[in-house]
């Protein structure tokens, strides 16, 4: 299988002419942030993508993630690739610049996330839970936790999760059963979440988990769900990491195709319980963590395109060096792509990956379109991401179908 080409002029397309890129810098208010500028971010990002992220793609799938003694152990050759990734500032492109972030719009972390995901998927799992989480802390935590974790999160030398489901609540959060009892000024957790990705691993020096959990006296149902933050390792007063926090590992789950993405079943409190610390206020968990959710979620559309783009470059290479089949007018046989109908569903697949990549990067320019103060984009967020999310992942079946 090739390696991953990201569709440049398309991307430029879509982001300049069909979303008005321009108009987005002029918006940021940042004269460092320009379309110039953007350009040849968008260029460097495809040729780190292609250079480094989409090798290890099959290498990943083929020596997934394993649970070892120490924790558990990445693929080999996804710690050197991450810390490229750190070191060339990526994982930096959106984050707030009071942080140490570029301040770079969504409209263009959103191009790069597909890229990454196109290239390689496993891996670009890690750095797309650390974007949702740095949201969720960003938006709702004291500015202590802020100071303490968004500066190394958005850098990505520490890397967050989103801890929701258990083994006995999966999408009705309600029956959340993790427990948070106080201690002074922080709080003890104990509880088993399920499907967590990217929940432990050797890449980075923390892993930062956004958990969701009952205090004593909450009241039952989502009202009574409150939301913390608990470190792998925990952070001493000067910013340097002291000792190992009570949650770990116990298994990976084995997905189809992200084999290289470690999808834990983590366990907290088996000990003395985990010591987490509490996001904004009491039983408002689940409204601060739907701020990730839906971080999360136009970035699962955003990886709905990038599968779909895969896909397309995957029929394409082969169309064109398949050879099978005499044409219609006859004579020797032709590689496939001379098929009309071979010819029908490669367009079919690129329109309709076009198509969502252009519906997801709507919702992206909403995003930093809030960000300017437009005060009316948050309700077309909440309007268009689940569209987005839904229709963008539903075409990527199609498309994979297709090809």
């Amino acid at each position: 299988m090739p390696d991953y080409q990201a569709p440049l002029k398309d991307m430029h397309f879509v982001i300049k002419d069909l979303h008005g890129l321009q108009a987005v810098c002029e918006n940021l208010g940042n004269p460092d942030i320009t379309v110039d500028v953007i350009d040849a971010v968008i260029d460097e990002a495809a040729k780190f993508a292609s250079t480094v992220f989409s090798p290890l793609n099959t290498h990943g799938d083929t020596n997934g993630a394993k649970v070892t003694d120490k924790g558990v152990q990445e693929t080999e050759g996804f710690a050197e690739a991450y810390q490229q990734f750190v070191e060339s500032g990526w994982g930096a492109l959106p984050g707030a610049t009071e942080y140490g972030g570029m301040g770079m719009p969504e409209l263009v972390a959103g191009t790069t996330g597909e890229m990454w995901t196109s290239a390689n998927m496993a891996l670009s799992l890690c750095p797309l839970l650390t974007i949702g989480a740095i949201r969720a802390v960003e938006t709702h935590a004291s500015d202590e936790l802020k100071q303490t974790y968004l500066p190394k999160m958005i850098s990505g030398e520490w890397t967050g999760t989103m801890n929701l489901t258990e083994p006995q609540a999966g999408s009705d959060l309600a029956q959340v059963r993790t427990k948070a009892v106080p201690d002074g000024d922080q709080y003890r957790i104990s509880g088993t979440k399920i499907y967590i990705t990217w929940g432990d691993h050797q890449m980075t020096d923390n892993v930062v988990h956004l958990v969701l959990a009952r205090l004593p006296d909450a009241p039952e149902g989502v009202k009574g769900i409150s939301l913390f933050v608990v470190p792998k390792f925990l952070v001493n007063e000067d910013g340097s990491l002291g000792e190992r926090n009570d949650v770990h590992c116990s298994s990976v789950e084995h997905k189809m195709g992200i084999h290289g993405s470690p999808t834990c079943v983590m366990n907290y409190g088996e000990n003395d319980g985990a010591i987490g610390y509490l996001i904004g206020e009491e039983h408002k968990g689940l409204m601060y963590m739907f701020v990730m959710m839906n971080a999360a979620r136009i970035h699962v559309g955003i990886s709905g395109v990038s599968i779909s783009e895969r896909a397309y470059q995957h029929a394409l290479d082969y169309a064109k060096t398949r050879v099978q089949g005499a044409p219609l007018q006859g004579g020797s046989a032709v590689t496939i792509i001379n098929h009309p109908d071979v010819r029908r569903m490669l367009l079919q697949m690129r329109a309709l990956t076009e198509a969502a990549r252009a519906i997801t990067a709507a919702v992206s320019v909403e995003f930093d379109k809030e960000e300017a103060g437009d005060a009316k984009a948050l309700a077309r967020i909440e309007y268009l991401t689940p569209i987005a999310k839904g229709w963008a992942t539903e075409i990527a079946q199609e498309v994979t179908s297709l090809g």
